[in-house]
């Protein structure tokens, strides 16, 4: 019998023991993070900064300026002028004057490459007549153009520069002839329809 009490004894003690140990046996302890941990590596920068390199702008003779030189090389105005061609293309029109000189291009009172943007298609478009005769260096050019876009304005000044120059000699006819730069181009924009979406697209057949 006292086997059994010390025995039982014990067990209770061990019991006692075990739940002490596991008080809270779903508690689990994980190891806190120090405190200076710097905060501002959590935070998100919303700012971008984007590097771009941005091509300085030609420069240019201010339009006043040009204007008094333009006025001062024709007394009188455009109409006032004996070498003078009137191109057209599309809606674009463009009186042209030529002038002994070094080969200038000045349209409404600007320069030409500013004018036309620098588009090197344009430009080829106004001094083509000029080069056909070798006289890219021996006239100044001052146009006045006005309806249209850029474009058609090119073509018109074209135009206009070997109408010009059909003034200067009778004999330039025939090179200028030649390649076609007499000739005024009739195409325009063909007007919408009726009943259909552009000139000549029509809406989409239903058969049902």
């Amino acid at each position: 019998m006292a086997l059994s009490v010390s025995s039982l004894t014990s067990s209770l003690s061990s019991l006692s023991f075990s739940s002490q140990i596991s008080r809270n046996p779903n508690s689990i302890s994980f190891p806190q993070p120090p405190k200076s941990f710097p905060i501002s590596l959590f935070k998100t920068s919303r700012s971008f900064y984007i590097a771009a390199t941005v091509a300085a702008p030609a420069e240019s003779e201010p339009v006043e300026n040009l204007k008094k030189y333009v006025k001062s090389r024709l007394p009188g105005g455009f109409a006032a002028q004996t070498i003078i061609g009137t191109g057209r293309r599309k809606c674009a029109i463009a009186r042209v004057v030529l002038q002994e000189g070094t080969g200038k291009f000045i349209i409404n009172y600007r320069d030409a490459k500013e004018y036309l943007q620098g588009n090197p298609l344009w430009l080829q478009y106004i001094k083509v007549p000029l080069v056909t005769l070798g006289y890219e260096s021996s006239y100044d050019v001052f146009v006045k153009a006005h309806g249209g876009g850029l474009s058609g304005q090119a073509q018109a000044i074209s135009l206009g520069v070997a109408r010009a120059l059909l003034k200067v000699s009778a004999d330039h006819r025939s090179p200028l002839k030649k390649e076609g730069l007499l000739t005024r181009d009739s195409r325009v924009v063909e007007r919408k329809k009726v009943g259909l979406k552009k000139a000549r697209k029509a809406p989409q057949y239903s058969k049902r």
